[in-house]
């Protein structure tokens, strides 16, 4: 399949309809940015049995360059295909429903709704669309506050969810990693687990970009950097050591939960003295000695040397169509004009934090998250603390996760798992398995190259969306239980997905309070707080 395809191109009634014996699951995308792109990508490249049936994206721009590539074809969009906004198809969607009941010939729905919107706008969408009964695959975090997850949770069901429920945690499907998770809960390869050193190596110009100067800069406004950033990171380190529901085993969780982190660089004070008064990296007389300066990381190294994509998409959303139409010199004075956007003592503090200034001296940003922290998780040994049974990798251990901002590597994680027969280390290319029998046998060291996959995060960006395409399907074609598809397709509960968002602000409420939490007496606290709701 080579373009966008719509079995329920006609207007047909719910009788004419449910005549259909097998259909692909239909999804409306709701924020046409880089997740949504991802998610939609994947659908085409992988030639996954779903059809991305509608868009919802205020940029309209952006909104008809996605649905030219991934819902429709030629021509303008049909009146079920485009939205200036989820509110407008929530009109619509109100609207085609009580038509349908009436008996009237209308567009086929929508089976499910893929939420790529910001972080703190998640919430509000996923609860509006409640009514309306549909499978959801929320981008990560679900959302930036422990309330608001809680709500959300309760909302979806809880512990009885009645429709399939998917988070960004992306790292869960990628080839890649579930080749070391075989490795480490099938193969037994380096025996039981004693501990794991995981890193996410943010990136010195990402961070900057994202953290610094853009939409994730400032917690009261998005979340920590932990949850935004890493909270798929946590996901994984409990995936690897809790969740073996899989193998006929109760979750293992942490007993304890540390961290510490700090804001390093990027603060007012650390501000280089010849760089004065500025507050744009245009206007700025330390700019050409300056690692940060925008316009040699935006303009010169990046736009100059034929960048369209991100970041260069993010600073100017529509940089490819003014590239295309009006000439590359064009799209470059348009790029610099944004990045030299710049605000003095006059301007309107509310005005200043009311938009990303991807040209501001990276010193003078508001930015108030952490650019290096460090959580650490315990586990206690209760290996015979379930219905009497022993079970061999219930055993004591610790996890440490290092978010660093300022490294060469971008997002390429890395890793070290120690086990009671051999060690493994990992990074984003190959799995090395050493076995503490090498002086027996030669070949005790084995190094794996798992295939590449096509996509982001090492192809968990296809690998989640399939298996959240194929879970709806199963269950809208009657294969299966919500219960039953959601466990063999998407592999996390709507609980487990829940709780790892939960030990993120677990080890935030460690961090502020510079305390050790006991995760049972926190989870067992929150419990009580679900059950009052």
């Amino acid at each position: 399949m080579d373009g966008p395809e719509d079995t329920n191109a006609e207007k047909l009634t719910a009788s004419e309809r449910s005549s259909a014996v097998h259909r692909k699951p239909r999804f409306l995308v709701i924020g046409a940015g880089r997740r949504g792109t991802a998610y939609a990508s994947a659908v085409r490249r992988e030639r996954l049995s779903a059809i991305i049936a509608a868009v919802a994206e205020p940029v309209q721009s952006t909104r008809i360059s996605f649905g030219k590539k991934y819902v429709w074809e030629d021509g303008p969009p049909r009146e079920d295909q485009a939205f200036e906004s989820w509110q407008h198809f929530l009109d619509y969607e109100t609207n085609r429903r009580e038509a349908e009941a009436a008996g009237e010939k209308v567009y086929a729905g929508i089976d499910g709704i893929i939420v790529c919107t910001q972080d703190h706008t998640h919430k509000e969408i996923l609860q509006a669309f409640g009514p309306l009964k549909l499978h959801v695959l929320c981008e990560k975090p679900i959302s930036t506050s422990l309330q608001d997850c809680q709500d959300i949770y309760v909302s979806l069901g809880a512990n009885s969810p009645e429709r399939i429920f998917s988070t960004g945690h992306v790292l869960r499907y990628s080839p890649h990693n579930m080749l070391l998770r075989r490795f480490l809960l099938e193969d037994r390869a380096i025996g039981e687990i004693i501990s794991v050193e995981h890193t996410e190596p943010v990136g010195w110009f990402h961070f900057s970009h994202s953290y610094v100067r853009g939409n994730w800069r400032k917690e009261s406004v998005a979340a920590p950097s932990l949850l935004c950033k890493s909270c798929h990171d946590i996901d994984f380190i409990l995936w690897l050591l809790c969740y073996r529901t899989d193998f006929g085993e109760p979750a293992h969780m942490p007993s304890l939960v540390s961290s510490v982190g700090n804001l390093s660089l990027f603060t007012k004070h650390r501000k280089p003295a010849a760089a004065e008064s500025a507050t744009n990296c245009f206007s700025c007389p330390h700019e050409r000695n300056c690692d940060w300066s925008a316009k040699k990381l935006y303009v010169e190294k990046l736009y100059d040397k034929g960048e369209r994509d991100w970041p260069i998409c993010v600073v100017v959303p529509d940089i490819e169509d003014i590239t295309a139409t009006l000439g590359t010199d064009h799209g470059r004075a348009v790029l610099t004009e944004v990045l030299s956007a710049d605000y003095d003592a006059s301007t309107p503090r509310a005005t200043i934090e009311s938009k990303q200034w991807y040209g501001r001296c990276v010193w003078e940003s508001d930015n108030d998250v952490l650019d290096d922290q460090i959580v650490t998780l315990t586990w206690d040994d209760d290996s015979r603390a379930v219905s009497g049974q022993e079970f061999h990798d219930r055993g004591p251990k610790t996890a440490v996760f290092h978010m660093a901002a300022f490294t060469e590597a971008q997002s390429k994680r890395r890793g070290k798992i120690s086990g009671t027969r051999g060690e493994i280390q990992y990074d984003s290319n190959e799995i090395r398995v050493y076995t503490f029998d090498k002086f027996r046998d030669p070949e005790a060291v084995k190094v794996f190259t798992p295939p590449k996959a096509g996509g982001g995060h090492g192809g968990g960006d296809g690998g989640l969306m399939n298996s959240f395409s194929q879970a709806v399907e199963a269950v809208i074609n009657g294969k299966l239980s919500v219960e039953q598809a959601q466990a063999k397709y998407v592999g996390c509960t709507l609980k487990e997905a829940f709780m790892s968002h939960a030990m993120v602000f677990a080890a935030e409420e460690a961090r502020l309070g510079r305390k050790i939490v006991d995760w049972r007496d926190w989870w067992a606290k929150l419990g009580e707080r679900l059950l009052a709701q």
